[in-house]
């Protein structure tokens, strides 16, 4: 019998923790910018509170409005992970809430993030030390039929999750890293937030922000300048 859409894989190998623990404050968009500006996950998948995620994934496939296989994963997780659940994007029954939460905050787990909905959103808006990531929020519960894959690679936001990836999320949404990308992305990531910072300051001390590459591509367009126009 084949395996596909019914398998729990019960451990992956992880990243070492000092690895993960370098993009700690590290901003989503400039991670994204550093590659290739096409790598968060979906807009869509918006951030609960105000913490921060930062943690390795730990993958769950589910069928629509079904939680069974997080209820697996929320028992095999480890300190650190973050739980990434592909519900397929659907919105109209919610796969986990408020009791789910408080046990994966006790195991030590860093935060959720789900391609589907979630409830008791008044529970998670408080939290400051848990990240919770969801499509949407419906009251409706879920079903606990499955089937469902644990720790196989997923969809998430539109975008590719393997269990072991990097998590890394802020105010502005999430972004999932191979961790043999990570050495080479910080080194990228930190470049980019030095001459941010240098650009930061020549615009509050000089109050100029010197952007040629404007000027090279209207140039490219052929565009036509008119010095005055009145329309009256």
């Amino acid at each position: 019998m084949s395996r596909t859409g019914c398998v729990i894989v019960k451990d992956f190998k992880r990243p070492e923790r000092a690895l993960v623990e370098r993009f700690a404050g590290v901003a989503a968009a400039n991670l994204d910018d550093c590659m290739n500006r096409i790598s968060a996950a979906h807009e869509d998948i918006s951030p609960v509170n105000k913490s921060s995620l930062l943690g390795t994934a730990f993958t769950v496939k589910v069928p629509e409005g079904d939680n069974l296989m997080f209820h697996v994963a929320m028992d095999l997780a480890k300190p650190g992970d973050v739980i990434v659940i592909d519900a397929g994007g659907d919105t109209r029954r919610s796969i986990f809430g408020e009791l789910m939460v408080t046990y994966c905050r006790k195991r030590g787990i860093n935060g959720i993030v789900v391609d589907g909905s979630i409830r008791d959103v008044g529970a998670m808006e408080v939290l400051d030390d848990f990240a919770v990531y969801a499509r949407g929020v419906t009251p409706d519960g879920p079903y606990k039929n499955g089937p469902g894959e644990v720790n196989t690679p997923i969809a998430c936001g539109g975008r590719t999750v393997y269990p072991g990836d990097i998590v890394l999320g802020d105010e502005d949404g999430v972004v999932f890293i191979r961790p043999g990308e990570a050495e080479e992305l910080l080194k990228r990531v930190d470049a980019l937030h030095a001459n941010e910072l240098r650009i930061l300051d020549t615009i509050e001390k000089e109050g100029t922000y010197i952007r040629p590459w404007v000027d090279e591509k209207i140039r490219s367009l052929g565009v036509g300048y008119v010095e005055y126009m009145e329309y009256m």
